[in-house]
């Protein structure tokens, strides 16, 4: 097997979110995927760009990718933000995940981020035990908070 990573080109994105569908199956979560192929495209590659992404592919196929983007925190500084990593259930335990998580590492050094972050579900046991081969910091004690669009209009409307 020979996997080339590379950076995503928008011709990628309906591949991709094929693959953003697969994690979402797989988080137990398949019904919270409301983004639509134009506006992923969009965000990816429209004039408001907000994500970039590394592409594991085999012979054009591909396997798994890594989005992330810039997040900024007022005690550390810009970090990168890894949102979405995933390797295609075929293509598991073959590396992949390795070089697309080493590119991520290094894209972060090489752009001077003073960290990197991502989530991981506290019972995705598997991911857990990758990220712990790294030695990464796995934080408790934090709860997510977020607005849904209905929440936001109805926060805007009151």
């Amino acid at each position: 097997m020979s996997i080339n990573i590379r950076v995503a080109v928008k011709e990628d994105c309906a591949r991709l979110l094929e693959l953003v569908n697969e994690l979402a199956v797989y988080e137990k979560a398949p019904e919270e995927v409301t983004v639509t192929l134009d506006e992923f495209i969009d965000a990816g590659f429209g004039k408001t760009k907000v994500w970039d992404a590394f592409i594991a592919e085999e012979d054009g196929f591909i396997a798994g990718f890594a989005i992330y983007y810039t997040r900024y925190s007022t005690w550390k500084g810009r970090r990168l933000y890894l949102e979405d990593f995933i390797v295609t259930e075929a293509y598991r335990g073959k590396g992949i995940g390795k070089l697309l998580f080493e590119a991520v590492i290094k894209e972060a050094g090489e752009k001077g981020f003073k960290g990197m972050s991502w989530q991981v579900l506290d019972w995705n046991q598997p991911a857990i035990n990758f990220y712990n081969k790294y030695n990464a910091q796995l934080e408790a004690g934090w709860l997510n908070a977020a607005f849904s669009t209905e929440k936001l209009a109805e926060l805007q409307n009151t």
